[in-house]
């Protein structure tokens, strides 16, 4: 099987003739277990949507003679908490809640707040009054955090 990026390279321009976005490729597991995940954005990504693009990447892929071992092809959008792997996800996460997890040397530690900025090189993270500007060579993980707020109770 091939790496991600050789697929990126493939499945990126058939998706931006479809008007959406490449957003992250992932091959999960090995052998004939391995999933190929493609995460698609786009003003108008439906279920239906999923489904039509999912059906061109396989006729695709299908012709690619580097992807000879079997495969599982999952075709989703990205949803409502977001892994952030690269700047651009960072970028379109501006004014989210984030959790990331960090190594400085030898320590690890974990934000939490509302992601302010994002950079080529670095991301800033608002905690309260204070902010961290955060490399993003020092990421372990980072995703975007969704939170279900509570309706008001009917007659307060």
């Amino acid at each position: 099987m091939t790496t991600a990026s050789d697929i990126w390279t493939v499945v990126e321009p058939y998706l931006a003739a479809e008007r959406l976005e490449l957003d992250d490729v992932e091959l999960l597991g090995r052998g004939p277990g391995t999933v190929l995940r493609v995460v698609v954005d786009g003003d108008d990504v439906n279920v239906d949507r999923l489904a039509d693009v999912s059906r061109g990447l396989s006729r695709l892929l299908d012709n690619e003679t580097a992807l000879n071992d079997a495969y599982r092809l999952e075709v989703t959008s990205p949803g409502l908490e977001r892994n952030l792997r690269r700047p651009t996800h960072y970028a379109k996460s501006v004014g989210r809640e984030v959790v990331v997890k960090i190594v400085d040397g030898e320590t690890k530690s974990t934000l939490r707040g509302l992601l302010a900025d994002a950079g080529d090189q670095s991301f800033t993270i608002a905690t309260g009054d204070e902010r961290s500007v955060v490399k993003y060579a020092d990421v372990l993980t980072a995703k975007t955090v969704f939170r279900w707020e509570k309706a008001p109770k009917p007659g307060h």
